[in-house]
């Protein structure tokens, strides 16, 4: 198996996604030994049913991709998501609350999420590229009190994916208390790898396949 494509959320997030390219999606994903596939809740059902026999996982994304919906449809949404056959939840925060420093709204948000989809792995998306550092700083500390078991970086809908210096803020303020998940505009091995070497234990991408693909080329 290749060394990153256990590393790798093979993401298909297109609203005009069809049932054909969700199927491709789980074929590309159990033909490279991918971590999981991250879908939005609607294809969780099909995504569960088409990898029941391969150690692929799903990821469904909570209140995607703007995190701005209530707490309470963000914990039902997770809920539905988990029932359907979801391992993993990536929720995106209330950027809103960022800026006016109520992160104790964040953490409770997390905190009811975690506890509704019990022993699953909740990914907490806090957009770094609308955040300073110091609010970089203060989310990934809040979400990780929260309980969440990855800082995410990014949607991918930003006006930036993650970079470098924004896996190096996560991991100097969490060290190990929480893993990171890099994602957006990660396309190609070199570059994935560069952020695995940061602190990355995530890679979240559509470009996996070509990932792999282009391993070992010089």
């Amino acid at each position: 198996m290749n060394p990153i494509s256990s590393y790798i959320d093979h993401t298909l997030l297109d609203p005009l996604a069809t049932g054909k390219a969700i199927e491709s999606l789980c074929e590309e994903a159990m033909i490279y030994s991918f971590h999981s596939v991250c879908v939005h809740g609607c294809h969780v059902q099909q995504c569960r049913e088409l990898l029941r026999d391969s150690e692929v996982v799903v990821c469904a994304v909570v209140g995607f991709p703007l995190g701005a919906g209530s707490t309470t449809a963000k914990v039902r949404e997770a809920e539905d998501a988990i029932a359907h056959g979801a391992s993993e939840i990536d929720m995106v925060i209330n950027q809103g609350w960022v800026k006016e420093n109520e992160y104790h709204k964040i953490l409770q948000e997390v905190h009811f999420v975690k506890d509704v989809i019990g022993g699953a792995v909740l990914k907490v998306i806090i957009e770094t590229a609308n955040l300073t550092k110091e609010e970089i700083v203060n989310c990934a500390r809040t979400v990780v009190e929260g309980g969440a078991d990855f800082v995410k970086t990014s949607t991918g809908f930003g006006n930036r994916g993650a970079s470098l210096e924004d896996i190096k803020i996560i991991k100097n303020t969490i060290g190990n208390s929480a893993a990171i998940k890099a994602s957006g505009g990660i396309r190609n091995y070199e570059d994935a790898m560069k952020f695995i070497e940061a602190g990355a234990g995530r890679i979240g991408t559509s470009s996996g396949v070509k990932m792999v693909g282009s391993f070992g080329k010089s």
